[in-house]
Parts: structure tokens; sequence; C-alpha cells
């Protein structure tokens, strides 16, 4: 091996920081398109999952520095049989679960917001990943694809279950059964995407936002997120009782008690300012 190949293999598949209460996390293979082979699963899984034990984050944002947002598998990778591909039926399943699905595990049970700036292809399991993210931003050159059934397959890593619940189970279907690109301006129209941007500007619409998000209270965020959660799929009388337990607890909290001194001397501050 060579220099170069060395930098290159010691080279981060997957880059953070942390600013203003906002973990950026980078996907930086453009190579293969920030394909999710075995290496670049664990290094996404690991920050990820290391998100919730810190007290430092409040919002997440998952972007891309390439072209491509996620194009999915390695189809080279398929065609030749290695990497997730390698070994059997029972070996595939158990890669599968202890490896693509801990990124489903540690975005659906982050306790934070997370957002997803999708700056290009978003393919198969690509798809799924930004799916699986609370708000996603595109770009003007975005593309989304559930095009699993072009190679023989299905989504492996849960996309069924959040696009579903994002565009209803018909839509979800023909997307899923044809295979179907949409643009930004259709994933926007779908509910898919939330906002799309000009593709110079999108990282920074995207960190204003998420900005925004995370100079909320800490913990009445966190319990935000989970009211809605939580009241996206159960009934009105388990989200009641969920809504009347989480504001008791903020009513008496310090941190409620802090908000509303800062609101009412920013109210007094305004009204002094338009005398």
């Amino acid at each position: 091996m060579n220099d170069n190949e060395a930098n290159a293999s010691a080279k981060p598949l997957v880059r953070h920081a942390v600013e203003a209460g906002v973990m950026t996390i980078t996907l930086d293979e453009p190579s293969n398109g920030n394909a999710l082979t075995l290496a670049m699963t664990t290094a996404l899984s690991d920050v990820l999952e290391s998100v919730n034990g810190r007290d430092d984050v409040q919002c997440v944002v998952l972007r891309s520095s390439s072209k491509h947002f996620c194009t999915g598998g390695n189809v080279k990778d398929m065609q030749s049989g290695k990497d997730l591909m390698d070994g059997g039926i029972e070996a595939v399943r158990e890669r599968l679960r202890h490896g693509l699905h801990r990124i489903t595990r540690a975005l659906s049970s982050m306790d934070v917001p997370s957002l997803c700036a999708v700056n290009g292809a978003a393919v198969g399991a690509g798809c799924d990943l930004a799916l699986m993210c609370d708000i996603r931003l595109a770009g003007e050159r975005a593309v989304f694809a559930e095009s699993f059934l072009r190679l023989g397959l299905v989504s492996g890593i849960g996309g069924a279950w959040f696009l579903s619940r994002i565009v209803g189970p018909a839509k979800a279907l023909e997307l899923t059964l044809t295979s179907e690109f949409i643009d930004a301006g259709t994933a926007q129209q779908l509910g898919i995407v939330a906002h799309v941007h000009p593709d110079a500007a999108l990282d920074d619409e995207t960190r204003a936002l998420a900005r925004r998000i995370a100079a909320n209270p800490p913990r009445a965020l966190r319990m935000a997120k989970k009211l809605v959660q939580e009241s996206a799929h159960g009934t009105l009388s388990a989200s009641l009782e969920l809504a009347a337990n989480m504001q008791a607890i903020l009513l008496c909290g310090s941190e409620h008690k802090q908000a509303v001194s800062g609101f009412l001397e920013q109210q007094a501050r305004q009204k002094a300012s338009r005398l």
C-alpha cells in the first residue's frame, strides 16, 4: 500500500462536529456515492448511538459532502457477493439485524430532533435513511427512489414502515412497486420533504432551522418530540395522558420558569424600544 492509499483508507467515512447545540453528521465517501457498506454502516451507527448520551446536542443534521446523499447498497458488492452480502441467508440476516438496523434503531429512538439535508440522490436504502429522520430538506437536484425491486429486493432496513406513515399505504405501494424516481418538488408535494432550497443554500438553510430548534429549552424539546411521535400512532386517550404527565413535570420545573422569565423580559425590551 502506498502513502496515498494509506491516507485514503485512514480517511473517516463519517465526520461529525457540534456547534451551538447542533451535531452535524456528514457522510463522506464520494467514491461510491456514500453507499451503506459495512464500514459506512458501522461508522454512522457509532455516531448516531452516541447522541442520546450528550447534553451538548439539541438537534442533529445528517448531510453529505458529495454530489449524492446516499445511493443505498453497493451494487458491485451485490454482484460479487462481498461485504453485506457475504455468506448465506442466516449470515446476511444477522448482518442486517446487527448492522444496518443499528442505524434504524438509533435514529428512531433519538431523543433530540433529526434533520436531513438531501443534496442529491437518495436511492434505495439511502432513501430509507432520509425517511428515518424527523424533518427532511432537499436541494433542487435531489431525487428519491424506493428502487429495491429494480434489483429484485425489498427494503431491508425499515423503509416500508417509514414511507407508509409519511405518504400513506397506497402511495407507498405505488412508489415501491414502480421504483419510480421522484424529484424534490414532487417529494415536497407528497410530504416527504418539508422544504426545497437552491442547492447552494441547502446547508445554510438546514443549519438555520437546526439552530432554531436547538435554541429551545432542552428538556421540553425532548418531551415535545416524544409527544408528537407517540400521538401520531396512539389513541387520543393515551396522548392526553402522556401530555398531562409531561406538562405537569415541565410546569413544576426550573426550565419552564426560566423560559417564562426570559419571555417576559424580551417583551419588556420590545415594548421599551417602541416608546
